[in-house]
């Protein structure tokens, strides 16, 4: 009997938090669960304590994927996850190109932290690195998959048994996702980090909402700590002061709007 629905999602620009919300408030709505218990551990200060799940929790997690996988500098903090006995839905969030070994990577977490997987599912966001890749996405096209998802999912925690699903993808998981150049050598953008320009208004806004904790607060223009190119600090910043120049970083997002842009992945979902 599920007696709690509870969120746990790491979402930098919001598209991973809009499925995971909507999703578990439908799954809690068909359940007559009035509240769903929340974790969002996308901010440094989120991470310092991991919630521990048990019997009769939901869980619904979210993350996005980074080159097809779990954004390999969370790996150390899902690791400690506890939930003997918990069901969980691993949901993976990409920019339209693939979502690769992600969605097996993320289930295989929870599996080591003795949980069953009860559904799971792949949908589509704006790419963190561009505005024109899966614009606006996930929109209502979108968000009817997710509530059709939901209740059916929340269908199947009612009735008995409940049974556990294996998720796409290969196993062993492939290596990371390597963008080339023309010639066909690999890029590495992993050291590329966000700079500053002189529209910046001190707002500190950038610094508050880097998932890394990376952008210095006295000195906004100071990437001190590792960058993830999530490009909150980018999207988010309200006078466009934020921007990339590497070469390489933008050659990757020229590729990849012109090979990925005019077609629209579906989202999907796994019962």
């Amino acid at each position: 009997m599920i007696k709690r629905v509870c969120t746990f999602y790491f979402s930098a620009t919001g598209t991973t938090q809009k499925v995971i919300k909507r999703l578990s408030h439908c799954v809690a709505y068909h359940l007559h669960i009035p509240k769903v218990t929340e974790f969002n551990f996308t901010l440094p200060s989120s991470r310092k304590e991991m919630p521990i799940f048990q019997e009769g929790d939901l869980v619904i997690a979210g993350v996005p994927v980074v080159a097809g996988r779990v954004p390999n500098l969370l790996l150390k903090f899902l690791d400690t996850v506890q939930g003997e006995g918990a069901l969980v839905v691993p949901v993976v969030l990409y920019g339209n190109r693939n979502y690769d070994d992600a969605l097996i990577e993320f289930g295989q977490i929870f599996e080591k932290a003795g949980m069953k997987i009860v559904g799971g599912g792949a949908f589509i966001g704006e790419h963190s690195f561009s505005k024109i890749l899966a614009h606006g996405r996930p929109d209502e096209e979108d968000m009817k998959i997710v509530d059709e998802f939901g209740e059916k999912l929340a269908k199947k925690c009612l009735s008995e048994p409940i049974h556990s699903i294996k998720l796409p993808g290969e196993d062993p998981i492939r290596f990371y996702y390597q963008p080339r150049d023309r010639h066909g050598n690999a890029i590495d953008i992993r050291k590329v980090k966000p700079k500053t320009n002189e529209k910046c208004i001190n707002c500190k806004l950038c610094a508050k909402v880097c998932p890394m904790g990376a952008i210095d607060f006295e000195d906004v223009s100071q990437v001190t700590g590792i960058c993830i190119k999530c490009c909150a600090c980018e999207k988010r910043c309200p006078v466009g002061a934020k921007y990339f120049d590497d070469e390489n970083y933008l050659y990757h997002k020229t590729e990849l709007e012109e090979q990925y842009a005019g077609t629209r992945r579906p989202a999907e979902y796994y019962l």
